[in-house]
């Protein structure tokens, strides 16, 4: 980072806007919404994750299955463990994608210079874009998978509402319609049971439900961060290709001036030789 060096009101200042000129805030924007996003898909839906096995436990009185069977609570543990790699390879690219906005900044153009910048970032560039454009991909699946679990429990929470209002209304949710269960397994509650009704009265459904809806959200906010960054990294590239060029340009200027200068440097030594 810049330091700025106390010269009197007037040079600080300019230090001071030098440093915040050099702050990447398009990539800065996008790395918040892309934690932001991670944070609360991850968070939640972990714990979106903890209180299903709870409801499936409790009320619809599954139980882990013995072995090395998969089984929904399986899914459920293993789904979890993704959450935390996630949670951790977001975090690096997050930083890495900062790093590389840093390194296409003016700020950085004036400390090194042209070609350390053009010669590096040009490749990064179009690295960084190719790996975001897959990972916007996979956040689109991962938003699209989540939504899943939403519909289920918005179904869920739908029938513990017709329930209260149409009296008499015998009302079921069986799981293997879900997938959840086998199909020779038969888990449901129906709203004549004690454990429907138990289940409907508890805080522990609606703050399932909407913790996996947050979660939603959360993924939701990735996917416009990858967006963001796409941008970002599609202007980046723009930036270092047309500088790349501009340096081939002047490079070739400084070869035509200082041949030029050879030249006419040769040629007034031969006058000089010839006057004398």
């Amino acid at each position: 980072m810049l330091k700025c060096v106390h010269r009197g009101k007037t040079g600080c200042f300019e230090c001071c806007i030098k440093c915040l000129g050099g702050i990447p805030y398009a990539s800065l924007i996008a790395t918040i919404l892309l934690y932001a996003g991670v944070a609360l898909f991850c968070g939640c839906g972990h714990e979106a994750l903890s209180g299903t096995v709870n409801i499936l436990q409790t009320y619809f009185e599954m139980t882990r299955s013995a072995g090395d069977v998969i089984d929904a609570f399986t899914l459920i543990d293993i789904f979890k463990y993704v959450i935390y790699g996630v949670a951790a390879a977001f975090f690096v690219y997050g930083i890495l994608l900062m790093v590389e906005g840093f390194f296409t900044t003016g700020a950085i153009k004036d400390l090194y210079g042209d070609f350390k910048i053009t010669t590096c970032g040009r490749c990064v560039s179009a690295w960084f874009i190719m790996l975001t454009y897959v990972f916007m991909l996979a956040w689109l699946g991962v938003t699209a998978f989540t939504s899943l679990p939403v519909y289920m429990y918005f179904n869920l929470w739908t029938i513990c509402r017709n329930a209260t209002v149409v009296d008499g209304a015998n009302l079921c949710l069986d799981l293997r319609q879900y997938g959840i269960v086998t199909i020779g397994e038969e888990k449901k509650v129906c709203t004549s049971s004690e454990s429907f009704i138990k289940m409907c009265d508890s805080n522990e459904l609606n703050m399932t439900f909407h913790l996996f809806i947050v979660a939603l959200a959360g993924a939701g906010a990735a996917v416009i961060a990858m967006v963001h960054y796409l941008m970002v990294l599609s202007a980046n590239w723009a930036y270092v290709k047309d500088a790349c060029r501009m340096q081939k340009y002047e490079d070739i200027k400084s070869k035509e001036e200082q041949e030029l200068h050879d030249i006419h440097s040769t040629r007034s030594k031969e006058r000089l030789n010839a006057y004398t």
